[in-house]
This record gives C-alpha cells, structure tokens and sequence, in this order.
C-alpha cells in the first residue's frame, strides 16, 4: 500500500502578501511641540491629580497598511497638518476638564470671565484623551487614505515618565 502524501499548507501561506504583511510608520509631536495644557481629575480624590494642574502633553500616532503606496511610503506625514493644528488648538494653554465634573460651572465662569481657555472632553485622563484624539484623527485617516491606511494607535505623554495608548488593531 502505497503512502499517500497530504500537502497542508499553512492558513497564513493560504493569505495574500497584503493581508500578512502589515507596514507602521509614525508621527510624533514631542513635548517641546508647545502643547501645554491644563487638567483636573475630579475622581482622584485620593490623590493630587485632583486639583487644577499641567503638563506639556507630547503625541505619538502608529499608522499601519498592508500595501505602501506609489512612493513606497505607508502614510504622507503631509496629511498630518490638519491634526497638528486641531492638537494645537484642543491642548495649547487650553484647560480640559470632564463633561461630569462637578465644578464645571465654575470653570465655563471662568472661561466666561477670561481667565481659561476652556475644553470639555467627555472624560480627562491620559487614558481618556488618547481615546479622544483617535476618535478624531482615525476618521481622516481612513478617508483621506481611501482605507488603505488605518490609524493603529495614539499615544499621550505627560512627561518622560508617565503615558497611555490607545490602540484599535485592524482599522
């Protein structure tokens, strides 16, 4: 009897090149970028987050494709002046504070009276503002890529020591 050979070829050989290859580049605005910004962190009242305080907040964006485009490049950091702009505007000397904060009436009297440039955001955190800034840039991304490109992940620095990213693998 005659042994029969059986060719198993693995599921990621089955794959296109494209959809097992995946390309990253990123795009990073450090913390000399100027994007000083105030928080307050009312649910940390274990600790002093919970008081008015800053930092100079620094960004990394992770983009990633399975197919580099006519110049061989995964994202046209070009497509990025938009977003540094929207950063510039969201976090430089600008105050954010949580939608449900309890003081929030207090901070639009002080945004009333000049005395803050003042940014709601649905939760503060760097956790939170790293899901923030995704929620607004992976959109354009997407379309100005036409899908081929996808934002992966977003990173928020408040100082050499401390980060948080957020990530959405796949696009």
């Amino acid at each position: 009897m005659a042994d029969s050979a059986v060719s198993i070829i693995p599921d990621v050989q089955r794959l296109k090149p494209s959809q097992r290859e995946t390309y990253r580049s990123t795009k990073s605005y450090d913390h000399n970028e100027g994007l000083s910004c105030c928080f307050r962190q009312w649910r940390a009242s274990h600790s002093h987050c919970r008081f008015v305080h800053g930092y100079a907040l620094a960004f990394k964006f992770v983009f990633a494709t399975h197919e580099l485009d006519e110049r061989n490049w995964c994202y046209d950091f070009g497509g990025m002046k938009p977003v540094k702009a929207w950063l510039h505007e969201m976090f430089d000397h600008t105050m954010v504070v949580a939608e449900d904060d309890p003081e929030l009436a207090t901070f639009r009297k002080m945004a009333a009276d000049g005395l803050v440039d003042l940014r709601i955001l649905p939760a503060v955190g760097c956790e939170a503002t790293a899901k923030f800034v995704f929620d607004h840039v992976a959109p354009s991304i997407k379309a100005e890529t036409h899908g081929r490109v996808w934002l992966e992940s977003v990173e928020v620095r408040e100082h050499a020591g401390n980060s948080a990213v957020y990530e959405r693998l796949g696009g």
